[in-house]
């Protein structure tokens, strides 16, 4: 019998009525293993009303209250790492090893929640006029929503709901109904570790719990992480109800490898972040920029690391990469490989064909390595989302940058070179919302923040760190003047209060 994903109301398991049920598949067997309910309008207002309801005691809750939770649920979620990673192993197939990395990534942000009370002090001014003080502070929104991708089913919602509920708002979280088990266990394990009911909410659904959450009027603001074109329709959405939006979109990220640099390192970096997770994450190196002469050489040595990737099932320990997460997502993936050579590049290394033995209705696709790709390719201005390399050459530092800024996305970049002055300039110069310096994959850690520019973000403000504690509050300026008590009555002043 097949396992249903049910929703998490109110601090439980909430039967979907809807009757509408979308398939979770194994990616590595391609099996149906799962069903997922899929809200309705009425299922959507449910999950609202209870965020609602829990708002009104969680939002006046002290900061010693709400961190004593978020202290336990680290300890939780600590303890519970393995399990978290084999759902998201099952569902998304990514290699064990990865998924464990993405749990920790998460552990990240509600380390930072732990510690919000120095985030949320505010700001005081004595004494600015005579006997009269200002002071600033930042109060919770309400109730805020989550929409999350299926590349990275913890740790996405990680970056979103420990910060807003530690900031004292209520959470609505719809994550991908590809892979939504991890979700429903993140709340589970928050409710063990003392959370009220109704603060964190796992609502699953498609097109129609997006709409509702982005309509509904009792949502204050609207986080969310995906590809470039949804990412501008809930902008435009949520922003047209009166909503505060962040809404992370795609990336086409460049890794630019000067003359100078470290070729086998740059190699092993190329390696690692254009393939690892199968290359589905918005972070993920898909387009190396060679510089001069060493094209061949760095391409060589890409090459050589690349073929010798063991790709299997991701509860193999012997498995480097797994498969893609569903058939259709492969078949896109390996289009823009068998019609590159027509577009003018070198096809390197073809993946296309892959298999594993004994799990032949997985979701396999090998890596593909392509050379001398031109800007204007369809594997070059679409983000492939998949295991899938594009090799540029040009000719000298400056082509490399306009090359690289000329692009829609501005996600993350990389610099690989030896010279300082080089990176410096780079890291002033390109546009791009993240930047590496030998480093190929630049996330930053918990107490920065996350995000890019151009068409990779919309919304005034990045993921987590001091951005997410800004997103999640609004400020408030609170101007007091006490009578001393000698003090004569003043009379009425029609004219501005003196403070020069």
């Amino acid at each position: 019998m097949t396992k249903t994903v049910n929703h998490w109301i109110g601090g439980k398991t909430v039967e979907g009525t809807s009757g509408k049920y979308g398939p979770v598949t194994d990616p590595a067997t391609g099996a149906v293993t799962t069903q997922v309910a899929l809200a309705s309008t009425e299922e959507v207002d449910a999950a609202v009303a209870a965020a609602k309801a829990a708002y009104a005691t969680w939002g006046t809750s002290s900061l010693a209250q709400r961190t004593a939770v978020l202290f336990r649920y680290r300890a939780l979620l600590d303890a519970h790492r393995d399990d978290i990673a084999a759902l998201i192993t099952a569902e998304h197939g990514k290699v064990h090893s990865d998924a464990l990395g993405e749990v920790a990534r998460g552990l990240e942000i509600v380390e930072l929640a732990c510690g919000i009370t120095t985030q949320l002090k505010g700001e005081l001014s004595t004494q600015v006029s005579n006997r009269v003080d200002v002071s600033s502070i930042r109060q919770s929104l309400g109730v805020v929503a989550g929409i999350t991708p299926f590349n990275f089913p913890a740790m996405v919602p990680m970056w979103m709901f420990p910060l807003a509920i530690a900031c004292g708002n209520t959470f609505v979280l719809k994550p991908s109904e590809k892979d939504p088990s991890a979700a429903n266990l993140l709340a589970e394990l928050a409710a063990e570790a003392g959370l009220p009911d109704g603060v964190l909410n796992v609502l699953h659904g498609d097109k129609v719990a997006v709409d509702g959450l982005l309509n509904h009027p009792d949502v204050a603001a609207v986080s969310f992480v995906g590809s470039t074109p949804i990412a501008r329709y809930i902008h435009a959405t949520a922003s047209a109800n009166g909503k505060r939006v962040q809404a992370l979109g795609g990336a086409k990220n460049h890794m630019l490898v000067l003359p100078d640099a470290d070729l086998d390192a740059a190699a092993d970096a190329a390696v690692s972040a254009a393939y690892g997770s199968a290359g589905e994450r918005c972070m993920a190196i898909s387009a190396v920029v060679a510089v001069g002469a060493i094209g061949d050489e760095l391409v060589a040595k890409i090459r050589e690391r690349a073929e010798k990737i063991t790709i299997g099932p991701g509860n193999d320990p012997a498995s480097e990469m797994g498969p893609l997460i569903t058939a259709a997502h492969r078949d896109k993936v390996a289009s823009y490989v068998t019609g590159a050579a027509a577009q003018g590049a070198e096809v390197v290394l073809d993946g296309t064909g892959h298999t594993v033995e004994g799990f032949e209705n997985g979701h396999w696709i090998g890596l593909s390595l392509l050379d001398k790709v031109s800007t204007d390719s369809d594997a070059y201005k679409d983000e492939i989302f998949g295991p899938v390399l594009c090799v540029l050459r040009v000719e000298t530092y400056e082509d490399g940058v306009a090359l690289m800024n000329a692009s829609p996305f501005g996600n993350g970049t990389a610099i690989f070179t030896r010279d300082g002055g080089a990176a410096r300039r780079f890291q002033l110069e390109v546009e791009a919302g993240m930047v590496g310096v030998n480093v190929p994959i630049p996330v930053p850690v918990g107490y920065h923040s996350f995000g890019g520019w151009k068409d990779s973000l919309f919304g005034d403000h990045h993921i987590y760190g001091n951005d997410g504690v800004h997103f999640y509050t609004r400020g408030k300026v609170v101007t007091t003047r006490w009578p001393d008590p000698a003090d004569a009555p003043a009379g009425v002043d029609l004219g501005f209060p003196r403070n020069h």
